[in-house]
């Protein structure tokens, strides 16, 4: 019977959490030193989620849930323990402690966690927005709970293109379900072109297709040295 709980405190590497650099860039290491990891601006605007989904997001740290993984996954994000015990994919009411130090700018932004689960051919994404964890410069050690509540959660669904990829599914589904990935994210973003541009903010892709007031992003950094996880089933 695979354990209940997932402890990882990167004593001895990322322990298969990783950053983003862009559809463009694909995944990054986040720096480690012994006992933590740490994520830090400026980040990615990820975009495959702008209207009509929810919106645009920074992604911390993530951590896929399931393999397999490639040699190039292996080298940026380390063993992952949580794939390696095959750990259950059901997080109802799970509990999730983490301890963190940093210093954000959020500029609105809140730092949540995302779960995605592939579900009928759809990879579908839920923000725990009712539970967001609060970053100050002095190590703090917070529990949120993945709970059954929908009306905690915001869907993630996709942008116009994305939608043969990204969408909606149940959220019970999901949440029983996720064996895709899960990630600590900044949520929501204000995205502003500079400037005039050519078409739909929201059809283009933000940061890419046209410039950005990055004065309006988040910056900072974040520092993790434990993530918990302790399933409720």
């Amino acid at each position: 019977m695979p354990s209940s709980v997932y402890l990882e405190t990167f004593d001895d590497g990322p322990g298969g959490w990783y950053g983003w650099g862009g559809n463009h860039v694909g995944l990054k290491p986040l720096p480690w030193q012994k006992g933590q990891i740490t994520s830090q601006s400026p980040w990615w605007v990820d975009y495959n989620h702008a209207p009509p989904g929810a919106g645009y997001l920074h992604m911390l740290g993530s951590l896929n849930t399931r393999g397999p993984f490639s040699d190039h996954h292996k080298d940026v994000a380390g063993k992952n323990a949580f794939a390696d015990q095959r750990l259950p994919l059901d997080f109802s009411n799970a509990r999730i402690t983490v301890r963190t130090r940093g210093e954000l700018e959020t500029r609105g932004a809140q730092v949540v966690l995302l779960i995605q689960g592939r579900v009928d051919d759809l990879v579908s994404g839920w923000l725990l927005t009712g539970d967001p964890i609060q970053i100050g410069p002095e190590w703090r050690e917070q529990t949120i709970v993945a709970s059954a509540d929908q009306t905690k959660w915001t869907a993630l669904g996709a942008r116009h293109d994305r939608q043969d990829y990204y969408g909606y599914r149940p959220f019970e589904k999901v949440l029983r379900h996720v064996d895709t990935n899960i990630i600590f994210v900044l949520f929501p973003l204000d995205v502003r072109p500079m400037g005039p541009i050519n078409g739909d903010p929201h059809t283009l892709r933000a940061g890419r297709d046209y410039p950005l007031w990055t004065s309006r992003l988040p910056e900072g950094y974040i520092h993790f040295d434990t993530v918990k996880i302790e399933f409720a089933g």
